[in-house]
């Protein structure tokens, strides 16, 4: 299917635990009903991973779950969302990552069995395609076993599939280094939604066969990429949030092939999403500076369905596991949610107003998230015509908007950066209308010897 008009076109409708199109789950959570669940995500600490080792890590996937779901109802959460993201090992070897996942879900339906406790759990497996350099994106071994991971853990009992998928990161992840917005809107625009719907075709076979749902992907290999090379200062801040928005075209890809929700955590782009799409998304802010750290670190809460940390290693804290310390975090935090959602639109209105505008000021990428802009530049990508089209379109807006922002002292940015604007602009504007001028141009000045045309159908 095609967007072509918004499910939330005003932005005080754009707000967290609350979505036109809620997504029920089989243990009777409700997500974007009215309530912000928190979505724990958690990893191993430093551990090779192969046939010997597999005991070990077993065991601190069974610890992980059984204290989760211990703290989550002694914390008396009204729902939890349990993502597991494979590790590389884990999907190269699907039989791994299936047995892990089994291992999540026993313990989550004894939990639901013996208490009550509604969970859902999420399957990410590794994009392993890129392991393969150029890649191949639609055939091979690397392929297959990605394709049985999701095949087998959707039978193991994961409900939600997701991934960060990495089709066209070939081109951008120099582009960004460069500064290029011409090969970077090649990359969100061309490479990367064709890669979405060949991929997101295959995962949607799999949802239906098993009676599962596909949640959605992430631009996290794009547009995280850029914030953190740019809070590194290695690229300029108002470049990492245009290319955030530029992002959203690609992942709205798998919302066309029948994803659902709730969008991926590392996804800040989801908040784009959710204006186009009306499905709950899930967020991640300043909880996850256990895995990165980020400017946006409470606007990312304004419309989010779920709360997530992002990834946080089994290590010991003072307080417990770090995982489970990272569960209190989220459960607090969604209780905060959703007593100003208890108190009413007014009350839901003056904590959102709080998250975003403590962040929009002091940085471009937390700008774009407002919902304010996110509205702005989900409107701009519903009426293009096409990826190539939404994808300038975007960029165009995402550069008004910064614009507009530093021009009524609404943003701070370096001084230095503002010419960056008027650069991507001139860029832009000198590009052709038509999809097929502009990959006619542009693919004789990219490397191909870093990706192959023909897995993208070029």
């Amino acid at each position: 299917m095609k967007y072509t008009q918004l499910s939330i076109d005003n932005p005080a409708d754009l707000l967290f635990g609350e979505a036109p199109n809620p997504l029920a789950t089989r243990r009777g959570m409700v997500i974007g009903g009215g309530l912000v669940y928190p979505e724990l995500n958690f990893t191993l600490p430093a551990l090779a991973i192969d046939k010997s080792t597999m005991p070990e890590v077993r065991q601190h996937y069974k610890d992980i779950i059984a204290g989760a779901v211990h703290r989550a109802v002694e914390l008396e959460v009204p729902g939890l969302v349990i993502e597991f993201e494979t590790l590389p090992p884990m999907t190269e070897v699907p039989e791994w990552g299936i047995e892990l996942t089994e291992i999540l879900h026993q313990q989550m339906e004894q939990a639901w069995q013996k208490h009550g406790l509604k969970s859902v759990l999420r399957i990410t497996p590794n994009d392993i395609r890129e392991f393969m350099r150029p890649p191949v994106m639609r055939s091979g071994d690397l392929w297959d076993n990605m394709l049985k991971s999701f095949e087998g853990c959707a039978r193991a009992g994961a409900e939600l599939l997701s991934i960060e998928s990495v089709g066209g990161k070939e081109v951008h992840d120099n582009a960004l280094l460069t500064c290029d917005i011409q090969s970077v809107i090649f990359a969100l625009g061309v490479m990367g939604p064709r890669d979405m719907r060949f991929l997101w075709g295959h995962l949607n076979e799999i949802a239906k066969k098993h009676g599962v749902i596909c949640a959605g992907d992430t631009a996290c290999g794009f547009g995280n990429t850029a914030m953190v090379l740019a809070e590194q200062k290695m690229i300029p801040r108002v470049f990492a949030a245009v290319v955030r928005a530029a992002s959203a075209v690609r992942s709205l890809v798998a919302y066309e092939c029948g994803a659902v929700g709730p969008g991926k955590d590392c996804g800040y782009e989801n908040i784009i999403l959710k204006a186009i799409t009306g499905f709950p998304m899930a967020m991640e802010g300043k909880t996850a500076s256990c895995a990165h750290f980020s400017p946006v670190g409470n606007v990312a809460a304004a419309a989010c369905d779920t709360w997530s940390n992002e990834s946080v290693q089994n290590i010991k804290l003072l307080g417990g596991m770090a995982p489970i310390c990272s569960l209190e975090q989220l459960a607090y935090d969604c209780r905060l949610f959703n007593q100003a959602r208890a108190s009413g639109r007014e009350g839901t209105r003056m904590l959102q107003n709080w998250l975003v505008e403590s962040d929009i000021a002091l940085d471009p990428q937390a700008y774009i998230l407002s919902p304010a802009s996110a509205v702005e530049i989900a409107r701009a990508i519903v009426q293009a015509p096409n990826d190539y089209a939404a994808c300038k379109a975007a960029t165009m807006t995402a550069v008004r908007l910064l614009r507009e922002g530093v021009a009524s002292n609404k943003l701070r940015v370096d001084p230095k950066e503002i010419r960056y604007l008027d650069m991507i602009a001139n860029t832009v504007e000198e590009l052709p209308d038509s999809e097929s001028a502009f990959i006619d141009e542009t693919l004789p000045l990219l490397d191909t010897a870093t990706f192959i045309p023909s897995e993208y159908g070029l």
